[in-house]
């Protein structure tokens, strides 16, 4: 306690300290998780203190001032330990009551008896050491039959007989033990009869040296009778063992269970920062009256453990309701003038103790409540128009009443030890934290402090409830744990400094130092994502998809920054830029993605993606790999920035040696909330992009919405490959991964160009062409579009009838094959006739021969891929390069769009230009 005083002290003097007391202390320097739980269960042990309070003015009320008062009684057949439970739960119930309807009617009261309780509690404290003193003189005398204790308010005179006028006859003492009849035959105990009867001294007093017998520890079993080691006796047992006539242990003792039940009597040292609200100077009163108030309090109880040891039997000493000395409290026979001011002291101070617990115990509970950080005991935090926390004190009564049926001050004391003890723990980590951050803000007035001090009494508090109660020590963390997931759970939005977070800070810090030191292995990567999301003209985001599939590929963890541009002036749109990051930070909160938010403001959107993959992230928390939408319905947009501002996003994600991913048909991936219970997911492995496509469907796997999905891999052979072969290596290479996936090797052997492809590839230059030449209003490129796409509708439908007559109507350069047929021939020439002039110079337009070989790839690749894969989850894909050229980007759109027609959900992946899995342990 006295190095909790120490913590206490520096934390009090550390700023003001309102109303709350150690919560407020607490929370503050933890923050409110910690905060809660340990307010609460500080709370919970205030809440049973006042209960183990009001039991021992019960147990002193039925006991030693009126014991004819009990309601039941040893005779029931309950017994005599179940009699005193249950008159101790009628009288403690109304007790309670009585203390709850004072402190409801006002705490004045309570504060004005305050001062009488402790003139009661000085005056006892005076008259012990005032018969420790008068011991000496006039020892009390206690029975012994052989080396055991006897019950002495059972029998009258300590003998075996009694002389009566000449006669000698029986005793009381011989009535207990012995059969009625002749004294000559009567059929006694035989450990009465082998054993003498003696009185010894209870409290030899000061001079006698008892203190030697009373220096080491004896301790008991229940039911075990008290004896004196030094007394001659007899052990014999006979038929009429009469054990209600001895004293005996009435519950088993240790010494860690006899810390439990003493620690209580040290747990007031908060009191003082309870009442800070109250104080005039609390920043100088808290520290010298809590360390005055213990350093006077040990005096008390080290001296008078002294006292005791040196004047008081053993026997006696642990004759815990004084059978031997005619039930008379033990402390109470030892003091001076009478024992009656020891009973009525004690009376008054534990019934005063109960009432300032139930004053303050309410009280922090309102504190909680107002701080809104446990949403269900808001309720709590209202009272009556004086203040006074009524609904907190309800409560309070409750949850006493419950140690109230408890009934035994043994069982309730090591309960409240541990929420205590808990509180006292979490003072010193936190001065020990605040100590050892060195935050700029910690300025304790306080200057007698160190941070190992804190440890060392935070060490102490932790062994203390191990030792007492280990079941206990795990209940109180269980429920302080289950507290701070609660809160932790509810998003405490309270935000206080607290030394928690500067830990992180440390830690943070501490954390990305150590990652510069050298480049990151293989086996550490994993996908740091930067997601790119576009925003609509109200600010919304238009694919929240992106989020979920981000989600679900981090499982919930990892680094992930999502950004997005906002096109303007900064100084202008700083606000927009605000209402931004607050909507996608609501989104990434709606799809459960942990991470950063990020929105830059610049000129152009493509420059403001530029700036976001460089700057993005800190030392080695940079993103490795770029998330972005695809550019939807590019074909009709009149602006050509949309794709390209993705094209130059692809070339400078591989300018930076960043992976990139694009979902395409994003709006079609599976929510967080659906769950496939079948299916695969294909990989389409054309090229070493150092495993990217081996590690995301295995990362995806991990989440519970593609678990049951199996993966298979497809990879594609040439006319020369041996696919047999092709198929075992890369088994191997799975087998080696650990990677468990199906694996096909799929023959591409047909190398004719057909019309279809010729046809396509025309029709992608011929309308990069147009778009380049001619400045049409928006009518007109409406009219081309629908040109190109009816000539579009003629070649496909030309195509269904290619085994008709069929004539080589024309053949480009290189021997490239078309088809044609006579009435698809006349059809065209209409067509070409009937267009614009110059739109018919765009229809003699002759295909690059490059392009046409790349369209040919893609027509050939996508059908098989549409062939194997048309029912899967999900497909990846290679994404091949943009050209080097910035006049081919259109056709390359083309080409992307050619390879992935016909498929559902797909995932073009580019790896960053490194490994990312790696077969070794």
């Amino acid at each position: 306690t006295m190095l909790t005083a120490i913590s206490m002290s520096a934390i009090a003097t550390n700023g003001v300290v309102p109303a709350g007391g150690a919560y407020f202390m607490i929370s503050r320097s933890l923050g409110p998780e910690f905060g809660g739980a340990v307010g609460l269960c500080f709370y919970l042990g205030t809440t049973f203190a006042s209960a183990m309070y009001i039991l021992g003015a019960i147990e002193i009320f039925l006991k030693y001032l009126v014991p004819q008062a009990a309601i039941f009684h040893a005779t029931d057949p309950l017994g005599s330990d179940s009699a005193m439970l249950n008159n101790m739960r009628v009288y403690g119930s109304i007790c309670l009551t009585l203390m709850a309807v004072v402190v409801f009617v006002g705490v004045r009261y309570v504060n004005k008896l305050a001062s009488l309780f402790l003139a009661c509690v000085i005056i006892s404290i005076v008259s012990i050491y005032a018969g420790a003193i008068k011991s000496m003189t006039h020892p009390p005398e206690i029975c012994m039959l052989g080396n055991r204790t006897l019950v002495r308010d059972r029998f009258d005179v300590c003998a075996k007989t009694v002389i009566q006028g000449n006669i000698t006859v029986p005793s009381q003492l011989w009535e207990k033990f012995c059969l009625p009849g002749n004294m000559s035959s009567a059929q006694c105990d035989d450990y009465f009869i082998q054993n003498n009867v003696t009185e010894i001294q209870g409290i030899p007093g000061l001079g006698s040296g008892i203190i030697r017998e009373n220096m080491w520890g004896n301790y008991l079993q229940k039911g075990e009778i008290l004896e004196k080691a030094g007394l001659q006796s007899v052990d014999t047992h006979g038929a009429l063992d009469n054990f209600g006539m001895y004293v005996s242990a009435d519950i088993a003792t240790s010494f860690t269970l006899l810390v439990g039940i003493f620690f209580p009597s040290a747990t007031g040292i908060m009191a003082g920062s309870n009442r800070s609200g109250d104080l005039r100077d609390a920043q100088k009163s808290i520290p010298v009256g809590t360390i005055l108030a213990i350093t006077t309090t040990s005096l008390v109880y080290l001296s008078s453990v002294v006292l005791f040891g040196s004047c008081i039997e053993g026997v006696v000493l642990r004759d815990k309701f004084g059978d031997a000395v005619r039930k008379n409290l033990v402390v109470g026979t030892l003091s001076w003038p009478s024992p009656w001011v020891i009973v009525i002291g004690s009376f008054f101070s534990t019934v005063g103790a109960g009432l300032q617990s139930l004053t303050g115990a309410p009280r922090l509970l309102q504190a909680i409540a107002k701080d809104n950080i446990i949403p269900f005991l808001r309720v709590f935090g209202h009272g009556k128009t004086n203040g006074e926390p009524t609904w907190a004190l309800l409560l309070t009564g409750l949850i006493a009443e419950l140690g109230i049926l408890i009934a035994s001050l043994d069982m309730v004391a090591p309960i409240l030890s541990m929420f205590f003890l808990m509180c006292y723990l979490f003072v010193n980590l936190a001065c020990a934290v605040q100590t050892l951050l060195r935050t700029p803000n910690w300025r304790p007035r306080f200057k007698y402090y160190h941070w190992a001090l804190s440890f060392l009494g935070m060490s102490m508090c932790l062994a203390l409830m191990f030792i007492s109660s280990w079941y206990y020590a795990i209940v109180a963390m269980g429920i302080a744990g289950m507290i701070y997931k609660y809160i932790e759970y509810q998003g405490a939005e309270k935000e206080w400094g607290d030394g928690i977070r500067g830990l992180s800070l440390s830690a943070a810090r501490y954390a990305l130092l150590r990652l510069e030191v050298g480049p990151p292995h293989t086996k550490n990567w994993r996908p740091q994502l930067l997601v790119l999301l576009k925003l609509d003209e109200d600010l919304h985001v238009k694919y929240p998809r992106l989020l979920t599939f981000a989600s679900q590929l981090k499982a919930g963890k990892g680094l992930t920054i999502v950004g997005s541009v906002i096109q303007g002036n900064f100084l202008d749109s700083y606000g927009e830029m605000q209402a931004a990051e607050q909507a996608i930070k609501n989104m990434m909160e709606i799809e459960r993605v942990k991470g950063f938010c990020q929105v830059v403001v610049a000129s152009k959107v493509r420059e403001g993606i530029v700036h976001l993959i460089q700057s993005c992230g800190l030392g080695g928390m940079k993103h490795n790999t770029v998330v972005m939408g695809w550019p939807y319905g590019w074909r009709q947009s009149e602006d050509p920035r949309a794709w390209k501002t993705f094209i130059n996003t692809v070339r400078c994600t591989t300018a930076a040696h960043l992976a990139l991913m694009v979902p395409k048909n994003v709006s079609f991936y599976p929510s967080n909330h659906e769950r496939f219970t079948d299916g695969n997911i294909d990989v389409w492995w054309i090229v070493h992009d150092g495993g990217m496509l081996m590690l995301l469907p295995f990362l995806l796997k991990q989440h519970k919405v593609w678990r049951k999905c199996k993966m298979r891999i497809f990879t594609v052979a040439q006319m020369d490959d041996n696919s047999i072969q092709m198929k075992k290596d890369l088994a191997t290479f799975l087998y080696q991964l650990r990677i468990e996936a199906e694996v096909e090797v799929v023959e591409m052997h047909d190398s004719d160009i057909s019309a279809y492809t010729y046809e396509r590839t025309l029709m992608m230059e011929q309308r990069s062409q147009m778009l380049r030449q001619m400045r049409l209003s928006s009518a007109e490129r409406q009219r081309e579009a629908q040109l190109v796409k009816d000539r579009h509708s003629l070649v496909r439908m030309g195509s269904l009838y290619s085994d008709e007559e069929e004539e080589v109507v024309e053949a480009p350069p290189e021997k490239v094959q078309m088809t044609w047929t006579k009435e698809r021939c006349e059809a065209e020439r209409r067509n070409r006739n009937n267009a614009p002039e110059n739109f018919r110079e765009l229809m003699s337009l002759k295909p690059d021969q490059s392009n046409v070989r790349r369209m040919h790839t893609a027509v050939k690749l996508n059908e098989v891929i549409v062939n194997r894969s048309h029912d899967a989850r999900l497909v990846l894909l290679n994404m091949p390069g943009p050209p080097r050229n910035a006049d081919g980007d259109e056709n390359y759109m083309e080409f992307l769009e050619v390879l992935t027609e016909g498929l559902e959900r797909v995932l073009l992946v580019r790896g960053g230009g490194r490994e990312v899995i790696t077969i070794y342990s």
